[in-house]
C-alpha cells in the first residue's frame, strides 16, 4: 500500500477499536466521519489535532506513530474533533519574536529551539507577538516545552493572547517542527 504525503487513521475508541476513518488532508469537523475519536495511528506526516471543530480549542501535535489513548496521554475530557496536516518543510527556520503585543518591546531573531524565553531573552512574560518567516513551529505555555501548545506557520501574529481568545496565555518556550519528524 502506498501512502500519500500525510495519512492518519482515526478510531472512535481507545486502543484502535471501534469504527475507523482514514484522513489525508485537513478536516474541519470529524462528526460526519466518526461519532467520537479517542485514538489514532499516524502512517505519515505531522498533524495538529484539536478538541473542537474548525481547528479550535486545545491543540495537540502528533507525528508518525501510535496514539492509543488521548485521555491518558493528554488528560483530555473530550475527544478530537478536527485535524490539520502540517506541510513538510526542509529549509531553514526563522522567526522574529517580540516581548510585547503588536511587534513592540524587545525583539529577537530565532532560528533554533528555545527551551526558555526567560533564560534566553530575560522576558518574564514570554513572547507576546511574532513573525514566522520560515518553517513551522510549536510554542508552549511553559519552559522546557511543557503545558499547552500552539502551532505557528508562516505569517504575522500581532497579539498571541487574543489569537486564541485567552488573555492569560503566555508563551515561554518553542521548538521547530523538523523535516526528520515526517
Amino acid at each position: 500500500m502506498s501512502f500519500g504525503f500525510g495519512q492518519v487513521i482515526f478510531y472512535e475508541n481507545r486502543n484502535f477499536t471501534g469504527r475507523s476513518w482514514e484522513c489525508t488532508s485537513d478536516c474541519f469537523d470529524m462528526a460526519p466521519h466518526l461519532s467520537r475519536c479517542h485514538s489514532c495511528r499516524v502512517e505519515s506526516g505531522c498533524w495538529m489535532l484539536y478538541d473542537r471543530a474548525r481547528f479550535m480549542g486545545n491543540e495537540f501535535f502528533i507525528k508518525k506513530g501510535e496514539y492509543s489513548d488521548f485521555w491518558g496521554m493528554w488528560g483530555m475530557n473530550g475527544w478530537i474533533r478536527s485535524c490539520r496536516m502540517i506541510p513538510k518543510y526542509s529549509g531553514s527556520h526563522r522567526m522574529r519574536i517580540y516581548e510585547k503585543e503588536n511587534f513592540m518591546g524587545q525583539m529577537m531573531d530565532i532560528s533554533n529551539d528555545c527551551d526558555s524565553f526567560m533564560e534566553r531573552c530575560s522576558w518574564p512574560h514570554g513572547c507576546r507577538s511574532c513573525h514566522v518567516m520560515d518553517g513551522h513551529w510549536l510554542m508552549y505555555e511553559y519552559p522546557n516545552y511543557k503545558g499547552r501548545m500552539w502551532y505557528f506557520g508562516p505569517g504575522e501574529y500581532r497579539n498571541l493572547s487574543r489569537w486564541w481568545g485567552i488573555q492569560s496565555t503566555r508563551f515561554m518556550s518553542m521548538r521547530r517542527i523538523m523535516d526528520s519528524w515526517y
